[in-house]
């Protein structure tokens, strides 16, 4: 079956001037055209639009998903290459993830602590508490923020 632009784009919930740029930027080579030069998307295109969308939230350039493009272009010759580009990616994809959840856990540390200091009126009540009378899932933030804990061997 296909698709307009506008329909695409509604599908993908991006704006048809979007498709329109990932066109101009050669990103979909195989999308084809009515005798009057309207686009007609595939399935296939879609997932393209679906892959070029994970490459571009996990990172990748316009310019650095052309390339992919055209690693893509070249057929089989060029699966060891893709491989390797998204095993890249989802290695970086990972390492976000672990610093957003060291992010998170700090963030939702620093509320209870706010929370807790404004309950009794005073930051001094947190910071005086020890370690065993913060809640278990905090103690491991509240540690992070003692230089005692650094990773990096500095100390």
């Amino acid at each position: 079956m296909g698709y307009t632009i506008s329909e695409m784009a509604k599908i993908l919930g991006i704006s048809p001037s979007a498709l329109r740029y990932y066109d101009k930027e050669g990103l979909l080579p195989y999308v084809e055209r009515t005798k009057g030069g309207r686009r007609i998307f595939t399935d296939r295109d879609y997932e393209a639009l679906m892959v070029i969308d994970c490459l571009k939230k996990s990172g990748l350039s316009i310019k650095e998903i052309k390339a992919f493009i055209e690693m893509s272009q070249k057929g089989d010759i060029s699966i060891g290459e893709r491989l390797e580009l998204f095993c890249k990616r989802r290695e970086m994809i990972q390492r976000q993830m672990e610093e957003a959840k060291a992010a998170l856990a700090l963030l939702d540390y620093k509320c209870w602590y706010y929370e807790t200091a404004q309950a009794a009126g005073t930051e001094d009540i947190v910071r005086r508490m020890p370690i065993e009378e913060v809640p278990s899932v905090h103690r491991k933030a509240r540690e992070m923020l003692e230089i005692g804990h650094r990773k990096d061997g500095l100390l």
